[in-house]
This record gives C-alpha cells, structure tokens and sequence, in this order.
C-alpha cells in the first residue's frame, strides 16, 4: 500500500497542489475585484468595437444561395435540384412503409395498392431480432410494433422510418469517405478533427437555418440536415476503427502483393466492422435525436406528432409520440449493437437464406391480405388505445391541489437562486472573464489550453454576444449542479447494488432516447412558460449521464486499493472518502463533462419555453430566418462546450496521472 503519512511524498505533493489551486482560486476572485476598477469599454465591449461577423455571415451566405454559380450553373438552382432528387427517394420509402400507392387527393384519393402491412413488417422485424440476439430482443421488437399499432402511431412512425434509413445510409456513406481520407492522410486529420469537434458542440436549430436557404423547406431539407449532424459520430468511428486494425494484419496484407485498394476494402475495412457499427449506432441515434426539430422544416413523422401536442400543451399525446420514438431508438439501438458484437465474436451466419425467404412471407402475405382485411394495413382508429387523458388528468390533479406549493418553489428558488446568480454572471465584466478563464487553462494544461480558452472567449466578445453567453452559462451550471446533485449520489448508492443494475440501465437508456421536447411539457403544465421550467427540463435531460458516470467510476475501482483499506482498517466511510473517489474521479469528471454536453444541447431547446440566453438568439434568427446571427450565436454556444470541454478533459487527465503516482 502507498505511503500517505503526512511526511510521505504523496501527502506533502497533495498539499503542494492543494496550495497551488487555493492560490489560482485566489487570483480568479482578485481578478474579479480588479475588474470593477476597469475602464467602462473593459467591462462592456462598445458597439462599436464588436465585429459585424453575423452580418457579414448572413450576407456571405445570402449571396452564395442566390447569386452564386458553378461552372455557368447557379448555386440556388443546383442545391434546389438535389433537393429534388433527394424527394424521390424519401417519397419512395414513403409509399412503401407508411402511404401506399394512391391517386388523387383528398375525396378523390383511390387507394391502388397499400403500405407493407404493419403486422409483416412487426413480425419480419421480430425474426430478425430473434435470430441475430435471441427471444428476448425478439419479444422488445414484437411488443414495439404492437406499440406503435395500437396506440395510432404507426403511419407516423414509418415516416419516421424512412427519414431515418435515408439518413443513416447518407451518412454512413459520407462518413466512410471523409474517414477514410482522414485515416490515409495524417497532415489533414487534425483539420478535420477540429471541425467535427464543432459540428458536434453547434446548436440542432443552426443546421435548419443554412438548410432552408439552400435546400426550402421539406423532407428533403430535413434530410440534408439531419445528415450533417448525425455525420461527425461516423468519421471520428472510421478514422478510429482504422487506426486499431493490427499492424500484422497489414503487414501480411502487403506481404500478399494487395494494393492500397485492396488492402482497405477486402482486409482494413471488415476487420474495422465491429468498431464502425459502433459509429453506425451513435449516427442512427442521433438522427432520432434530430426527428423533432427536423420537422420545423417540414419531416413530419412523429417529431411533428411531439411538436404539434406541444403548441397544444397535450402533454398526454405530447408523451405517447415521444414514447413511440423511444420505442423505435430502443429496437434499432439493440439491432445496431447486437450486429456488431456478432461481428467482433466472429458469430456469422446467424441469418441464412431460408430465413431470408420467410422474411419475405412474413411482408407478402399479410400485405396482400390488407386488400381483404384493411386493419391489416392500418389498426382501426376506433380500437386505438391511449393513456392521455391519464396523464393529462395527473397534471390537472397536480395544478388543483398543489399549484400553490409549487408556485411557492418556483418563486422561492427565482428570487434567491436564479436571478441573482443571472444578475451576477450578467455584470462580470468582459475581460475578467477571459482572463480567468485564461488563469484556469494555464493552470491545467499550460500555455496551449490557456490560449484556446482565451481566443474561445474572446470570439464570444468581439461578436457581441458575451451578455446572452453569460445567461447560457448560468442556466446550465445550476442546470448541471442540479443533475449532479441527484445523479451523482443515486449512480454511487446503485453501484454497490449489482441486482438494480439491468433496471437502471433501461431507464438510463430510455431517457437518453426520450425526445428533448418532451421533457419541457410536463415543466411548463406545472411552471409555466420561463427560466424554471427550462431549468426543470435542462436538468431532467441531463441527469442520464451524471448517473451512469457514477456508476462506472466506483464499479471500476481497483479491488486491490479496496483490500488495502480494509487491511488497514478503514471504516467504510473512509474507504469511500479516501479510496474510492480518488480512484473514480477521472471517471466522475468525464460523467461532468457529458452533463454539461447534454446540458446544452437541451438549451436551445429550452429556448422555446422562453429563456434569455444564446439559445434564445438562435431560435428568434430561425423564426427570422435570419442566417447570419443564427450561426453565429450557434457557434458561441459551440465556444462554451469547447472551452467546458477541454477544461474538464485536462482535469480528467490529470487526476488519472495524480492516481498513477500516488499509488504506484
């Protein structure tokens, strides 16, 4: 066991470095005294100092859309173009999972042929879960699609379907390419690192706004977009899954005379499956993440479904859509990740041939019976079941008999919280701010990360946003204080109880794939419209990953360090003090991190309740349809993670150097 006298090395080098935060803390608080003493311009930037970077985005991007030509073509008629062929396709899936084959409209619309049945697809769908995993994925599959038939959601749901298989073979196939180049060409794998970096910390709403002035509105719109964003998991999964090929297996790849062609496609690229799977089963989640607010711009599916009930305020109908999206991400995530553990266990030839053909049975027959039997082709609306007005009933109980004690938390926690921490970050001025966060990026990484933190911030002040960065920033930290607060103790008291933990981790599981948008409608039926609801809705969002941080990190504890405590007589509770926090911390940090990932990604969500911050910014310019200043607040908000990022990273990194020395 280490030594940790208070003479030993270890000791004297943890108040060495106790000493030396203590006096970084110091420096922060005096920076911020020092402050108030500054110039005016050194507290408030002048408008006329800020640089006009929305403007001239906005107009760099009205002028490429509309002026624009390539080779003689112009710019707008060739991106409408491939939105054009885009539809085809999408209508295509359409007619054959959800629409059917029809002519004329409305009291003129004759039904030719129907949809694929919503029983074959159910059960094609079972078989093929049960023979790649086993009965109890082919029991979650079967009892899915009763789901999405009985409680009315299935057209919607199959529209869903194909915007998502549409996307996810976009993205599959562009991600491998940029991949790939990223892999063959080291001098431009940093470059593209960077710029995924920011795609993944850039607001859902900033994607729609190039989107719509490039490609309209419409599926096909909704497409392009949702492909951008669900692309990053998929390039950083191929340059990944590239790297970790052995290199004896290329070495015997060349030793076979392959060519560079060759060698990737028939060796590298099927030895790299299991770990591109993986890619491809964070990409199909994150399409269905982007369902909702791709149906701003005309998806449809049922993320309109959500966004419609709540305009509406249904919470009810609002949560049975969103449980049919979790329905869908729970199946396809399971398929995913079922697939590419097959693959890593070299387990082939689970679905032969013979399968394939009662697949295709399964589809055919009750298709063709739906032409005899129409609640073969779609359940009849008079037999559908729903639990909405339960639930809507549950919050009208809650507003009649404790609105006066929930009203009195609302305001208790506004007045003495909330508004003061907002009125706080609100006035800290400018330059204090960029130079504290300079001081605690020197401090953990050095001079590189001091830097970074610097030219983040100041790209947040020189374009004028550093008033509405500072409401972001203080909607999410008491955001992630609250999701830690919770998810924190309750993911530490779940590790030490293994039984709970199958459990835990579907519902973990299922509010990761729950929609964002439904977690503001039961917020706003008790709270109302305003920063608490948001801050009600940012925390529940967020609370996932500070449980499943926890628990990873204290079921990863090093049993040895354990016997060590337990030989020496420690109580439990300083075991868990002095052992394992200390050995879980890299993890519980990297739990912060993804809390605060979360946590603002729901932000701009959250602006539709309301809030006064950055999120807010990019939603009016959607509203607006005013490019240039939605961009641009988008990639400040991307600032703020990137700068959270890499701070937390760097303490990540190094408190798991402290543990490697102290326990050496």
């Amino acid at each position: 066991m280490a030594d940790t006298s208070p003479t030993s090395p270890a000791h004297q080098a943890g108040r060495t470095g106790a000493g030396r935060y203590a006096a970084c803390a110091a420096a922060v608080a005096a920076l911020f005294v020092l402050a108030l003493l500054l110039p005016p311009a050194l507290r408030d930037l002048p408008p006329a100092a800020v640089v006009p970077l929305a403007d001239w985005t906005g107009d760099a991007l009205n002028w490429f859309a509309r002026e624009a030509s390539i080779a003689g073509l112009p710019v707008s008629g060739i991106t409408r173009a491939v939105a054009s062929a885009a539809q085809w396709p999408i209508e295509a899936l359409q007619v054959l999972l959800a629409d059917g084959w029809a002519k004329g409209a409305g009291f003129n619309r004759v039904q030719i042929a129907p949809p694929l049945s919503w029983a074959g697809i159910t059960m094609a769908a079972a078989l093929l879960a049960w023979r790649i995993s086993g009965r109890g994925l082919g029991l979650l599959t079967l009892g899915a699609g009763l789901y999405l038939a009985l409680f009315g959601l299935w057209t919607s749901a199959m529209t869903t379907l194909a915007s998502v298989l549409l996307c996810v073979i976009a993205a599959l196939a562009i991600g491998l390419g940029i991949g790939i180049r990223a892999y063959r060409t080291p001098s431009v794998e940093p470059a593209v690192r960077a710029v995924l970096n920011v795609m993944q910390t850039v607001p859902i709403f900033s994607y729609l706004l190039p989107t719509l002035l490039l490609f309209g509105y419409g599926p096909s719109a909704a497409l392009f977009a949702t492909v951008v964003y669900a692309l990053p998991p998929m390039v950083h999964a191929t340059v990944l899954a590239l790297r970790a090929v052995p290199a004896e297996t290329l070495e015997l790849a060349k030793m076979s005379g392959c060519s560079r062609h060759q060698t990737l496609w028939k060796v590298e690229l099927p030895v790299a499956v299991p770990r591109l799977a993986i890619g491809l089963n964070q990409v199909v989640m994150m399409t269905l993440n982007m369902v909702i607010i791709a149906s701003m711009i005309g998806a449809g599916g049922l993320g309109y479904d959500v966004l419609r009930a709540l305009r509406r305020l249904d919470f009810g109908a609002g949560f049975e859509a969103g449980m049919g999206i979790v329905v869908l991400a729970v199946v396809l995530d399971r398929l995913t990740q079922t697939a590419a553990r097959n693959r890593a266990q070299g387990r082939t030839g689970l679905w032969t041939r013979r399968d394939s053909l009662l697949a295709l049975a399964l589809l055919a027959v009750p298709t063709a019976a739906s032409l005899a039997v129409p609640a073969l082709a779609a359940w009849p609306k008079a037999l559908t079941l729903t639990t909405a007005p339960f639930w809507n009933g549950a919050v009208s109980v809650i507003n009649t008999h404790f609105y006066d004690a929930l009203e009195a938390v609302r305001a208790s926690v506004l007045i003495h919280v909330m508004n003061p921490l907002r009125d706080g970050l609100a006035a800290l001025p400018w330059l204090a701010g960029v130079l504290a966060l300079a001081l605690a990026g020197w401090r953990l990484g050095g001079a590189r990360l001091a830097g970074l933190l610097a030219g983040l911030s100041l790209f947040v002040v020189l374009t004028g946003y550093w008033q509405a960065a500072m409401g972001s920033v203080y909607l999410t930290l008491l955001a992630v204080l609250l999701a830690l607060a919770v998810g924190m103790p309750f993911g530490i008291w779940a590790a030490g109880r293994p039984g709970l933990r199958h459990g835990i981790d579907l519902v973990l599981d299922t509010l990761q794939t729950l929609p964002t948008l439904v977690y503001l409608l039961p917020a706003v039926m008790l709270f109302r419209n305003g920063d608490f609801s948001a801050l009600i809705a940012i925390a529940s969002y967020a609370i996932a990953p500070a449980v499943r941080y926890a628990m990873a990190g204290m079921q990863h504890v090093p049993s040895e360090r354990l016997e060590a405590a337990a030989m020496a007589g420690c109580s439990k509770w300083q075991s868990f003090v002095h052992v394992r926090l200390p050995a879980a911390l890299p993890t519980l940090l990297l739990g912060v991190n993804q809390t605060v990932m979360m946590a603002l990604s729901m932000l701009v969500i959250a602006a539709l309740v309301g809030t006064r911050e950055l999120g807010q910014d990019v939603f009016t310019a959607l509203s607006r349809g005013e490019t240039g200043p939605g961009i641009v607040a988008g990639l400040c908000v991307a600032c703020i993670a990137l700068s959270v990022d890499a701070i937390l990273k760097s303490g990540a990194s190094r408190a798991a150097r402290h543990q490697g020395e102290t326990h050496v």
